[in-house]
């Protein structure tokens, strides 16, 4: 019995003492409910429902963890050691490569009618809380601010909620924020091909896919100090400090980020040259193939030991 995520936890009773494995992604609603995730509190139904969801996987024997922070805190949860935890590594799935990039750019400038002929900084993700999108347009704006660098900042996902389009429309720099939400994974795979940076603020993840998507892509990364974030990116990475809770330590937070951000985008050709390399090696640690032949032989492991 497979199953494909640890929400599915209150089924797991049912077949523990039968072969399984369980596949953990990550456990930000799990650290919600007990209160150790301030940007996300969760109401007494919620917390109710994590722990009906806790004490089902917790009978469980055989995991997967995408990362080594997801198994550490799956193991945190468990009420004693589990028979068998592994991590693999996500495999990308799809192909992302580097192009030519003068001409991505002249592509997606008729393609998107905004001029990214200079290049732009990218950012990739949802609307979920952890991906501090918010953090991103701060971090540009004091980049902007602080230096005299003009590119513009493309965010690419879901259009965002009314607090985040109201902060962005009121930015000094808003002509340049643009929110491309309907634009498909050709053009999404060319948009990293493309960007002068990709920008990955995120307060948590499971994994954190964008983060080798845009090394294998041929672009450097700017990711958050934490794990997994640390874990994806490697060495090939440049680490900037976790968004504070703190209202009033934000500004601080966006400039010293910034100064990050505006080292990157000043790369000389060979230095941006060994970090695109760079990137590009670490990217092939989440071959697909590697990643579902490791899944194949820990199943077969599980059928044979039980």
């Amino acid at each position: 019995f497979v199953f494909s995520d640890q929400a599915l936890g209150p089924w797991v009773p049912l077949v523990a003492n039968h072969p399984h494995v369980i596949h953990c992604h990550d456990f930000l609603a799990q650290r919600s409910a007990l209160g150790e995730l301030p940007e996300n509190s969760i109401g007494w139904t919620g917390r109710q429902y994590q722990a009906f969801i806790r004490r089902g996987f917790r009978k469980g024997r055989n995991f997967i963890s995408v990362s080594k922070k997801t198994r550490e805190e799956l193991h945190r949860f468990l009420v004693e050691p589990p028979f068998r935890s592994e991590v693999v590594y996500n495999g990308l799935n799809q192909s992302f490569n580097p192009g030519n990039i003068s001409e991505i750019r002249r592509s997606l400038s008729t393609q998107l009618k905004i001029d990214l002929s200079m290049g732009y900084v990218l950012h990739v993700g949802g609307n979920q809380w952890y991906k501090n999108r918010k953090g991103v347009v701060e971090i540009y704006e004091a980049w902007r601010t602080k230096s005299e660098g003009n590119l513009p900042l493309l965010m690419v996902g879901k259009m965002p909620g009314k607090e985040l389009r109201d902060y962005s429309d009121q930015s000094v720099f808003k002509r340049d924020i643009h929110w491309l939400t309907d634009i498909t994974d050709e053009q999404v795979r060319m948009a990293y091909a493309g960007a002068g940076v990709f920008l990955f603020p995120s307060l948590a993840e499971g994994f954190g896919w964008p983060i080798a998507e845009a090394m294998a892509s041929g672009c450097p990364v700017i990711t958050t100090n934490e794990a997994p974030m640390t874990e994806v990116a490697g060495d090939a990475g440049f680490l900037i400090n976790r968004k504070p809770a703190e209202m009033e330590e934000v500004k601080t937070w966006a400039l010293q980020s910034a100064g990050t951000l505006n080292k990157v985008i000043n790369f000389s050709a060979e230095e941006r040259k060994k970090v695109v390399e760079a990137g590009i090696e670490n990217a092939k640690r989440f071959n697909p193939d590697d990643a579902l032949d490791k899944i194949e032989a820990l199943y077969k492991v599980v059928l044979k030991s039980n």
